[in-house]
C-alpha cells in the first residue's frame, strides 16, 4: 500500500533530492540549536508544541518538494503556510507577533490563490493533476495561455519567495518567529518557491518566450537593490537579516532568469551554467543566512534586545558567537574563499558569458545587471561592517550588552555545524558544481556529461579552460601566506614604539560608548545617496529646564517604506472602503440572510443544470 503511494504520488529526481538535502541540512542544526534557545523562555508545554510545529513544518516542506500531484502539492503547500503562521505568532506575549502573523497569512493566501488559478488552467488542458500528464499537456497549450499561466505562477511563488514588490511580509514575520524558526524560514521555506518556479515553469510549462527570463531578471535586480538598501537602514538585527533574504532571493533568481533566457535562445551550455549558479547560491544562502539568524538569536537570548544601537562590546562577552557571526557576515558579503563568494562569482560569470554570446540590447542589459549585482555585493559588505562593528566591537552601550554571557553548548553546536559548511562549500566548489550541474541539466532536460566547468578538482573554469579561472583553495593559501608575511613584518619592525608625548585627546581623557559611531551615523552616507528612494525624514524634540539650558534632546531619523506607503496602504484602505459599503446588505436580519442562502442555492442549481 505504502509502496504504491510512493510510486504514484512522490518523485525523487535530482531536483527534488537537491531541495530535500537543503531542507534537512538547515533543519538539523536549527533543531539542535533550539534545545538551548527554548529552554528558560517558555513552559515545557509550550516547548513541546514548538517541537511538534517544527517537525510538521519540516515534513510539510519535504513533501512539497517531492510530491508529483498538483492537488497534493497544494495541500502540503497550505499546511506549510499554516504551520509557519503558527510559528510566527508562537510568542503571543508580543502584539507585534500577532500583527506579523496577520500580514504573513494574508500575503501567503494571496499567493496561493494565484497558484490555484494557474493549476486550474493546467488541469483544464491535462484533465489530470499528475505532474507528468500536465507536462505533456503543456506542450499543446497555446502561447497566450502559457503567458497567463507563467504570470500566475510567478506571482504565486514570488509572494512566498519575497521578491519585490511582494516582499512586504518578510521584515515583519522573520523577526517575530523564534530564531531557529527564522533560520529555517529564510534558509529553506522561501526556497520552496524557487523549487516551484523551476518545477512548474522550466520543467513542466516549458520556456516559450524570452521575455519570461527578462522579467524575472528585472524583478531579481530590483529585489537585490531594494533588499540591501533597506537592510543598510535597519537597526533591528533580525529585520536587517530579513531584508537580506530579499536581496539574496534576487541573486538566486538572477541565475534562474538567465537560465530561462538562454533556454529560449537555444544556448544549453549557458542555461545549465546559469541555473547551476542559481542553485549554488540557493544552498549557500541557506547555510550562511541560517547561521546568521542563529547568531542573532544568540545575541537576543544573551541580551534581551535585537536593537544593535543598544549593544556593542559583545566580542568580549560572547567570543564564539562573535566568530560565527563574522564568518557568516564574510560569506554573505561574498568574500573569498567562502561559499558566498563562489556562487556570486559564478553568477557574474554567467552574465559575462551571456554578454559575449548575445547582440544588441541584450548585451547592454546583461552588463547593467552584472554591474548592479556587483553594487549589491558592495552594499552588503558595508551593511555587515555596520552590523558586526556596532554589535560586537567597541564598548557596551547599555546594560543589555554589559550583562551578556555566552550561550549554551547546543546553541553553539548548531552554529558550529553551519560554520563548517560555509568553509566546505567554499573550498570544495569544483565537486559541488559537478553535482549541481547534473541537477540543473536534469531540470532543463539536458545531458551534462559532455559539459565541463573545471580544469581539475581545484580550479574552476566556466569556459572549460579558456581565459577565466578560480581556485578557492589557492585563494585560501594566498591569504594564509599574506597573513603570515604581515605577521612576520610586524614581529620584526612593528613592535618598536617610541613615545615622544601622549597624543592629545581633545580633553576627553576617558572615552565611553557615547563617543562611538552609531548605526544611524554609519548608514547616513547611504541614506543620503539613496534619499530619492528612501525619502528620509527627521523628528527632533527638546526638553528645556530654562531658556538657556536644554535638559534633553531627542533626534530620530526614519525612512519611508515606499512599497507599503504607495501600494499596500492604498490597497488596504480600498478594501476597508469596500467592506464598509457591504454593510448595506448586512443589516442583521436573519430572514434576509436565509433569503441570500436560498437565492445562492437556486443559482447554483441553475448553473449545474448546464452541465
Amino acid at each position: 500500500m505504502m509502496s504504491t503511494f510512493l510510486k504514484q504520488f512522490l518523485i525523487f529526481d535530482p531536483l527534488s533530492l537537491f531541495f530535500l538535502f537543503v531542507i534537512f541540512i538547515i533543519s538539523l542544526p536549527s533543531a539542535v540549536y533550539s534545545f538551548g534557545y527554548l529552554k528558560g523562555e517558555y513552559t515545557p508545554a509550550k516547548i513541546t508544541l514548538a517541537w511538534f510545529l517544527l517537525f510538521a513544518f519540516v515534513l510539510s516542506m519535504a513533501l512539497v518538494v517531492t510530491v508529483s500531484n498538483v492537488f497534493i502539492f497544494l495541500v502540503f503547500w497550505e499546511i506549510m503556510s499554516l504551520v509557519s503562521y503558527f510559528l510566527v505568532v508562537f510568542d503571543t506575549r508580543h502584539e507585534k507577533s500577532i500583527q506579523a502573523g496577520m500580514i504573513y497569512i494574508v500575503m501567503t493566501h494571496i499567493g496561493t490563490a494565484f497558484l490555484i488559478a494557474a493549476f486550474l488552467v493546467m488541469y483544464k488542458y491535462a484533465n489530470s493533476f499528475d505532474f507528468f500528464a500536465i507536462k505533456n499537456a503543456c506542450q499543446a497549450m497555446p502561447l497566450q495561455t502559457k503567458n497567463i499561466v507563467f504570470l500566475l505562477l510567478l506571482i504565486g511563488f514570488g509572494t512566498k519567495a519575497g521578491i519585490v514588490p511582494l516582499h512586504i511580509w518578510l521584515p515583519y514575520a522573520h523577526p517575530q518567529a523564534p530564531s531557529h524558526i527564522s533560520s529555517v524560514m529564510s534558509g529553506v521555506m522561501i526556497k520552496t518557491a524557487i523549487y516551484g518556479i523551476i518545477r512548474f515553469v522550466i520543467v513542466m510549462l516549458g520556456v516559450n518566450s524570452s521575455w519570461w527570463g527578462i522579467l524575472i531578471l528585472v524583478l531579481a535586480v530590483i529585489s537585490c537593490l531594494v533588499g540591501v538598501i533597506y537592510a543598510l537602514m535597519e537597526h533591528d538585527i533580525k529585520r536587517l537579516l530579513a531584508y537580506h533574504s530579499v536581496e539574496n532571493i534576487g541573486i538566486i533568481l538572477l541565475g534562474v532568469g538567465l537560465a530561462m533566457f538562454f533556454i529560449r535562445m537555444n544556448m544549453p551550455y549557458l542555461a545549465v551554467f546559469s541555473l547551476m549558479a542559481g542553485l549554488y547560491h540557493l544552498i549557500n544562502h541557506a547555510i550562511f543566512k541560517g547561521l546568521l539568524f542563529l547568531c542573532a538569536g544568540s545575541v537576543y537570548k544573551a541580551t534581551g534586545t535585537r536593537d544593535i544601537e543598544k549593544l556593542g562590546g559583545l566580542i568580549k562577552k560572547m567570543p564564539q558567537t562573535s566568530a560565527y557571526f563574522l564568518l557568516g557576515a564574510m560569506a554573505i558579503s561574498a568574500l573569498p574563499p567562502l561559499n558566498g563568494f563562489v556562487s556570486e562569482w559564478l553568477t557574474l560569470q554567467a552574465f559575462f558569458l551571456g554578454a559575449f554570446n548575445v547582440t544588441g540590447g541584450a548585451k547592454l542589459f546583461f552588463g547593467i545587471c552584472a554591474s548592479l549585482l556587483a553594487l549589491t555585493s558592495g552594499l552588503a559588505a558595508a551593511c555587515f561592517v555596520k552590523a558586526f562593528g556596532i554589535t560586537f566591537l567597541g564598548q557596551p552601550r547599555s546594560h543589555y550588552a554589559k550583562d551578556a554571557k555566552e550561550v549554551t553548548l547546543s546553541m553553539k553546536a548548531g552554529m558550529f555545524f553551519l560554520s563548517v559548511l560555509i568553509i566546505i562549500f567554499g573550498l570544495a566548489a569544483v565537486k559541488i558544481m559537478k553535482l549541481l550541474a547534473k541537477v540543473a541539466g536534469g531540470a532543463i532536460g539536458l545531458d551534462t556529461g559532455a559539459m565541463s566547468f573545471s580544469i581539475n578538482n581545484f580550479i574552476l573554469s566556466p569556459q572549460a579552460g579558456k581565459d577565466i579561472y578560480l581556485s578557492t583553495p589557492l585563494l585560501l593559501l594566498m591569504l594564509i601566506l599574506l597573513g603570515a608575511a604581515g605577521f612576520c613584518i610586524y614581529m620584526l619592525f612593528g613592535r618598536k614604539r617610541v613615545v615622544i608625548y601622549r597624543t592629545w585627546d581633545c580633553g576627553y581623557y576617558k572615552l565611553d560608548s557615547r563617543n562611538e559611531y552609531t548605526a544611524t551615523a554609519f548608514s547616513k552616507p547611504f541614506r543620503i545617496a539613496f534619499s530619492f528612494f528612501l525619502m528620509p525624514y527627521r523628528r527632533t524634540q527638546k526638553i528645556r529646564e530654562s531658556f538657556y539650558h536644554i535638559k534633553s534632546f531627542t533626534y530620530e531619523t526614519h525612512t519611508t517604506l515606499v512599497f507599503k506607503k504607495y501600494i499596500y496602504d492604498p490597497a488596504i484602505a480600498l478594501v476597508f472602503r469596500l467592506a464598509g459599503s457591504m454593510k448595506r446588505i448586512q443589516p442583521g436580519s436573519i430572514h434576509l440572510y436565509l433569503g441570500y442562502i436560498f437565492i445562492t442555492l437556486l443559482l447554483l442549481i441553475i448553473f449545474m443544470r448546464q452541465f
